[in-house]
């Protein structure tokens, strides 16, 4: 299972895909109606956000364990790399709905997930 590098970055990015439910990626006042209001946004701070991010968390898990067939990890890491562009773009479609604000430092954790992808599917690739 952790015999191999591709399942540590896969490791990787299920960790920082579960980490980005605990901690903000932008914090700051949206406007909402006429009023503004501080909001956080995170991955279950949108549904969308919270339904790619569950995926994320299961395809780097169930795709740890698929070591013996590299075809299908190598496919499903491919998958997870293109999961983690769509969370990105969807993460900054709703800073943009922000007034004023901040990007957290555990924004990283997001970029995180889309390295562990490419890594281990650079790692798969290689051998």
């Amino acid at each position: 299972m952790i015999q191999r590098q591709q399942s540590l970055w896969l490791l990787l990015a299920c960790v920082a895909s579960i980490f980005t439910f605990q901690f903000p990626f932008y914090t700051g006042n949206r406007i909402e109606g006429t009023m503004s209001t501080y909001s956080v946004v995170d991955a279950g701070s949108h549904f969308l956000l919270l339904i790619l991010t569950g995926i994320s968390v299961l395809l780097s898990g169930i795709t740890i364990f698929l070591f013996k067939d590299r075809k299908a990890q190598f496919k499903l890491t491919l998958g997870g790399v293109g999961l983690a562009v769509i969370l990105l773009v969807i993460y900054f479609t709703q800073v943009s709905k922000f007034e004023k604000g901040n990007f957290a430092l555990t924004a990283v954790l997001t970029f995180a997930i889309l390295a562990g992808y490419i890594m281990a599917a650079r790692g798969i690739w290689k051998r």
